[in-house]
């Protein structure tokens, strides 16, 4: 995490505030929310923050991570939530693959960012021309890992079949919609949480002609 100034045209400082080393940085889910979203629209303004790396920063997230969100997003390389939500090192804990499904490994990172470091926000973020959900629109009888990737993806397809045009747009939005219920399905953890009111699950979609964003699901 790299502390800004206030004028974003200036070099962030090294120095940090005091809710800096609490669990999601002491922030609410509302709190969490507001941030990315302000990071996002210096995003689309393109006045994002200038970050310095210093010695001293390296020196603090040498000590501990304290994330204020946590985000499952696909594994695209023009999607990287960093930059799209202009958030320093340390500021969230992203977990990436192919389609944003929700594997075993990304289900337990997810709970690890709730219990373990105190994210109070989760964000599954799903994004316009994914080449996951367009594969499995066009070739779902893949064999291997692909195939057991596009399968997992397969219920969104039949789903948004069932929706107006543009396919892929739809595909995309309940592919999103269905990895944030499979979160509270096979989450025990997660899903107390959210009916506990302690934390906040979104589901987005970014757009990659626009820079926006799309909320499509939210929970908690």
């Amino acid at each position: 995490m790299l502390v800004p100034t206030e004028s974003s045209n200036t070099p962030e400082t090294p120095e940090t505030p005091d809710r800096s080393r609490e669990p999601g940085q002491g922030l609410t889910k509302e709190e969490a929310l507001h941030r990315l979203l302000e990071g996002h629209w210096r995003y689309l303004e393109n006045d994002r923050l200038q970050r310095t790396v210093t010695p001293q920063c390296r020196d603090f997230h040498s000590q501990g991570q304290y994330p204020f969100a946590a985000l499952l997003g696909c594994a695209d390389s023009r999607v990287s939530p960093e930059l799209i939500f202009d958030q320093g090192e340390g500021d969230i804990f992203v977990v990436r693959v192919a389609g944003n499904i929700l594997g075993n490994g990304s289900l337990a990172s997810l709970e690890y960012a709730v219990k373990n470091l105190g994210v109070k926000l989760l964000v599954v973020m799903g994004h316009e021309n994914c080449g996951a959900v367009k594969a499995a629109l066009t070739t779902p009888d893949a064999e291997g890992a692909m195939g057991f990737l596009l399968r997992e993806i397969a219920p969104s397809v039949a789903e948004a079949r069932l929706l107006p045009e543009p396919l892929l747009d739809r595909a995309v939005e309940c592919n999103v919609k269905h990895t944030v219920s499979a979160i509270l399905e096979r989450s025990p953890t997660l899903r107390s949480a959210v009916d506990e009111g302690s934390i906040r699950i979104v589901g987005i979609v970014y757009r990659l002609t626009s820079g926006d964003i799309e909320f499509h699901t939210t929970v908690g």
